[in-house]
């Protein structure tokens, strides 16, 4: 069995592998309690991606003889990279993207990524990842908002809200979520334009707010960065 762990700013997420099949996962774990949960079922190999702790701080912590591998600018990959800056690209972006070529190879696709930030990442049917947009995320714009301002309140996401807003709450929701679903119809569009046969894949928190309101074919994978984890795993395990 293999783990793969998605390690954030202030949760982590832990999935269990059987090969490529995914048998179970965990969200919203603390640092502690991520440890608790891996010595609790010790896998064969451990693939550790975060943005807040160092492979060895983990390795330290966990304090368990395991295999584990971590995801770095240097680390080998299934796919190919087309990217002016390597080092600066996200680990998220990477696993979704490899993930996203693990499930639907050899065709056009866009992985939109709706985190702290939104993402718009291009891979081609040659397996290359040729890059694509960030943009601030659902909470990102609301927090601007009550942030860069003095009177308007911190609004929490809703689903649907109406395109017009009758009260300033009730705008903020408008304004935010339908401005965020325009965003991605039209950047889907452009894709579109560039790559007619382009499949759409969709992940991270923020993706159930907008599942239903995009224009179909759109795929939804809650768990794509954990696949893709996984398959870039496997994939370095066999050049052992």
């Amino acid at each position: 069995m293999n783990v793969v762990i998605d390690s954030g700013n202030t949760y982590s997420k832990i999935g269990w592998f059987e090969g490529a099949q995914l048998i179970r996962y965990t969200t919203r774990l603390t640092f502690d309690e991520l440890l608790q949960a891996v010595r609790a079922d010790l896998p064969e190999n451990i693939f550790f991606s975060s943005v807040s702790y160092s492979v060895a701080a983990f390795e330290e912590a966990l304090g368990v003889q395991c295999k584990i591998f971590n995801l770095s600018p240097e680390t080998p990959l299934p796919i190919k990279k087309d990217y002016e800056t390597p080092q600066t690209l996200g680990a998220d972006r990477v696993a979704a993207s490899v993930g996203a070529n693990f499930l639907y190879p050899n065709e056009d696709l866009v992985v939109i990524d709706m985190g702290t930030c939104i993402t718009y990442d291009l891979v081609d049917k040659d397996a290359t990842f040729q890059g694509g947009l960030i943009s601030p995320g659902v909470k990102m714009r609301f927090n601007a908002m009550h942030s860069f301002t003095k009177r308007l309140p911190l609004v929490e996401p809703e689903s649907d809200p109406p395109l017009i807003g009758k009260s300033t709450r009730a705008a903020m929701q408008s304004g935010v979520m339908n401005g965020v679903l325009a965003e991605m119809q039209g950047i889907i569009e452009m894709y579109r334009h560039k790559s007619p046969d382009l499949r759409v894949l969709l992940c991270g928190g923020d993706a159930a707010f907008f599942e239903s309101s995009l224009k179909p074919p759109i795929f939804a994978v809650p768990e794509l960065v954990l696949i893709g984890l996984n398959r870039i795993l496997t994939y370095n395990v066999s050049l052992q």
